[in-house]
């Protein structure tokens, strides 16, 4: 066995994580970028401004309208016997009304319900510019997971070529079998078919933060080792529970969806009740003709009075509707109920995800330090000869395996602390500003 190769590896291995990054993008940079160009976004944007305009819509229905009409005519007399024309007339007519709605139950509850609709409308924006906070922080950390995992593949191969080599002149030397030579070898050949992988996850990672961003992303800053994740703030379950009860997005929709149910059946049962507006009109039914070719001047005719209309009978269709919307509000009311056991269940489970994924990290550091001293051990005595060449490659396959499954526990911890906000209608782009703090550009990933 040759001491320097296996101190060689070794060394690899320990400076396979230290090596430093260049500059790139952040976080913060990819969420101003995200927020810019983000179609889903942005069609999240176009539909709030489109629900917005019901409510000028439901507010004209209330408002005095005008109508202006014009006719041209032409009558035609002509005797009985041959048919002969007798005589025509030609006249202009015109007129201009003024309608304005003085009792009209069912355009005010429109109108409420319209106020309604746009706030609906609100929070479905906020919702959205939530989720664009998880998707592209869940992009970025999948792109850092799909980094870390290549990078701890290389330096895991890099070590087992190492090691590939020791076996081979240690054999050549006669000190060792063949077997230790071609144990490192299909190792190798393993850890090679698992780069091809990686390369293909870091690809597909870099093109999903593409489709958000609409470029190719840099260098990205990276969660260094040393990075003491925060915990809940309050750190009890209680208190978020309750937050999301009240807060939560999902849950404040389907309170406005049953508003909007309620007062659809308001607005249904105001077809029963009568109408009154005002309505004054000015125009021209002269038949002094186009022409004026008459004597006389021409006459104006002009009306103003009030205007009311009974509903009596409509074949049953109103009290169907009514019956239809209060069935509606029925349907409203029991999915209010589900968002909100479905709000903490979920914050329940994310509050579980951040407190369970920072124990996991601490178990997962400790098991780190754990494996790199049994694969220091193994190398040791592998020199002494007391140890055989796989045990070094699974104290290796151990060390890398456990810093792989740390930095996917220390993002999958952000990520749910981020879900945990907005399970609780509290996520906001100052925490996308908290977790830019904790990254860096040249710490150890």
């Amino acid at each position: 066995m040759n001491p320097w190769a296996a101190r060689t590896g070794l060394a690899l291995l320990l400076s396979a994580g230290t090596l430093p990054l260049c500059h790139g993008q952040d976080l913060l940079e990819v969420w101003q970028m995200a927020k810019a160009r983000d179609p889903i976004y942005a069609a999240a944007g176009a539909g709030r401004l489109a629900d917005q305009e019901v409510v000028p819509q439901a507010r004209a229905r209330l408002l005095p309208y005008i109508t202006a009409g014009a006719a041209a005519e032409a009558d035609e007399a002509r005797r009985t016997r041959g048919l002969h024309r007798h005589r025509t007339d030609r006249r202009a007519l015109w007129a201009l009304t003024l309608t304005q709605p003085i009792i009209d139950v069912g355009a005010w509850n429109s109108l409420k319900q319209s106020e309604y609709i746009a706030s609906s409308a609100d929070v479905a924006q906020a919702g959205a510019y939530q989720d664009l906070i998880l998707r592209v922080t869940q992009a970025y950390f999948d792109i850092l997971a799909a980094q870390d995992t290549l990078r701890a593949l290389m330096a895991e191969k890099s070590a087992i070529k190492t090691q590939l080599q020791a076996a081979q002149l240690g054999f050549e030397l006669g000190g060792v079998t063949i077997t230790d030579a071609q144990e490192a070898q299909a190792r190798l050949d393993l850890i090679n078919a698992q780069e091809i992988l990686a390369r293909n996850i870091l690809q597909v990672t870099q093109d999903q933060l593409a489709r958000i961003i609409a470029e190719r992303p840099q260098q990205l800053a990276e969660l260094a080792a040393s990075t003491q994740l925060p915990a809940p703030e309050p750190n009890r379950l209680e208190n978020w529970t309750t937050q999301s009860a009240q807060a939560n997005l999902a849950v404040a929709r389907a309170e406005l969806a049953t508003r909007i149910v309620e007062k659809q059946i308001d607005i249904a049962k105001s077809n029963h009740y009568p109408r009154l507006s005002l309505q004054a009109q000015t125009g021209s039914a002269s038949d002094q003709g186009i022409n004026a070719d008459r004597s006389g001047p021409r006459s104006l005719n002009s009306s103003i009075g009030l205007q009311l209309s009974i509903p009596i009978y409509a074949g049953g269709e109103i009290s169907s509707t009514v019956r239809e919307q209060t069935s509606r509000l029925q349907q409203a009311r029991y999915e209010l109920e589900d968002a909100r056991r479905v709000a903490v269940a979920s914050t329940q489970r994310y509050f579980s995800g951040v407190t369970s994924g920072l124990a996991r990290v601490e178990a997962l550091q400790a098991a780190e330090k754990s494996s790199l001293a049994a694969l220091q051990a193994n190398q040791t005595g592998y020199e002494l000869g007391v140890r055989v060449n796989i045990d070094v490659l699974n104290a290796q396959q151990q060390l890398y395996e456990t810093q792989r499954n740390l930095a996917l526990a220390r993002y999958n911890t952000l990520m749910d602390s981020l879900r945990l906000k907005a399970a609780s209608g509290i996520l906001t782009d100052a925490d996308i500003v908290a977790i830019n703090q904790l990254l860096t550009h040249s710490g150890k990933p």
